[in-house]
């Protein structure tokens, strides 16, 4: 089974390190629920043979933080001196109506978090609910663009007048920043970066295991075939639709998908039907043409994109990509990455 990266591409050394900053009176959900993805998705790697893809650290001005709702938060890792590249460092939010930049421990955060060379991109920084303001009071969102709890929009604009605040999004991506509404979108965007990371296969039954529907940002164009029809809980139905994502070349009929769902074709096409709006047969071209395009983008020639995702020839390929509306055709897709190429 081939696996292909997707874009922006994974880093070249995994385990990848993340620190999450928990501070005093920090929102529990804003990092125990994306901690918690991460956690499933080295499972689900594992389950799949592969070996983990993150690394968690949990870090702290204090080796003992209270969280929001009054649990104690032991044995925090010192604040390191420097962070290894590339890896990641998740901020969340703390309670209080604004983020107060004088609190003793906030201000050795704010200290720790100006010395690190984080804007200059050298690591990702994840921002979550208000955690996105405690970064703003660190100077790490100038010029960015940024959201936060809607609560907290016209702070985070006030602390810095250059960052580009959007209001109204799960999350937003700017570069090596990213950042999220707040606690639950946590989630969300958590979900999206494993994907990137991990591939949407991953990211799909990461969701599924939380039981969690994957939502995409608003700045995406369009759901991916993985996420627009997962937001369903038949057990049989993931089990099907995981072993398609992590084996789109497999030779798959309706005989055999109905049999690793225990039950009988026809049977499966209705439950398919009925839960996800479309029968077996053409998701499992949908996932194949997903994973071509994919393919085409990552530099693979329109033959090898056919090879890979499991249609038969060129020309079954380019038939289902007429048939689902693809812009553009493959050879064109594969040449205008050829150009991006060239130009950078």
């Amino acid at each position: 089974m081939v696996r292909l990266p997707l874009r922006p591409a994974a880093p070249a050394a995994l385990p990848l390190s993340v620190y999450f900053l928990l501070l005093p009176n920090t929102l529990i959900l804003d990092w125990a629920g994306p901690a918690e993805a991460l956690r499933v998705a080295n499972r689900v790697r594992n389950d799949h043979g592969l070996g983990p893809a993150f690394r968690l650290h949990f870090i702290g001005p204090e080796t003992e933080s209270e969280s929001s709702v009054g649990a104690h938060i032991a044995q925090l890792e010192a604040l390191p001196e420097s962070l290894p590249t590339p890896s990641w460092l998740v901020i969340s939010g703390q309670t209080g109506a604004r983020t107060n930049p004088a609190h003793p421990a906030n201000q050795r955060a704010l200290a720790w978090l100006r010395a690190l060379p984080l804007a200059s991109g050298q690591h990702t920084l994840i921002t979550i609910c208000a955690g996105s303001v405690l970064a703003a009071h660190a100077g790490l969102l100038r010029g960015r663009r940024a959201t936060t709890h809607h609560h907290h929009l016209d702070e985070l604009g006030a602390v810095d007048p250059s960052c580009h605040v959007v209001g109204n999004r799960i999350f937003v991506e700017d570069d090596s920043v990213a950042s999220s509404a707040g606690m639950s979108t946590g989630i969300d965007l958590m979900l999206h970066r494993i994907g990137q990371v991990c591939g949407a296969a991953v990211a799909a039954e990461t969701a599924q295991c939380l039981v969690i529907p994957m939502r995409r940002g608003p700045d995406a164009p369009q759901q991916t075939p993985w996420m627009a029809y997962r937001e369903h809980l038949h057990p049989a139905l993931h089990k099907v639709q995981d072993a398609i994502g992590h084996a789109p070349a497999a030779d798959w009929d309706l005989t055999g998908m109905a049999h690793l769902a225990c039950t009988s074709p026809r049977n499966l096409t209705r439950l398919f039907t009925r839960y996800c709006g479309v029968a077996p047969l053409t998701y499992l071209r949908q996932i194949r043409l997903a994973t071509a395009q994919t393919a085409l983008e990552s530099g693979h020639s329109v033959t090898a994109a056919a090879a890979l995702s499991g249609f038969g020839s060129d020309t079954q390929l380019r038939r289902a990509w007429h048939q689902f509306g693809q812009p553009a055709t493959p050879s064109a897709t594969r040449s205008a990455v050829g150009s991006q190429i060239a130009g950078a």
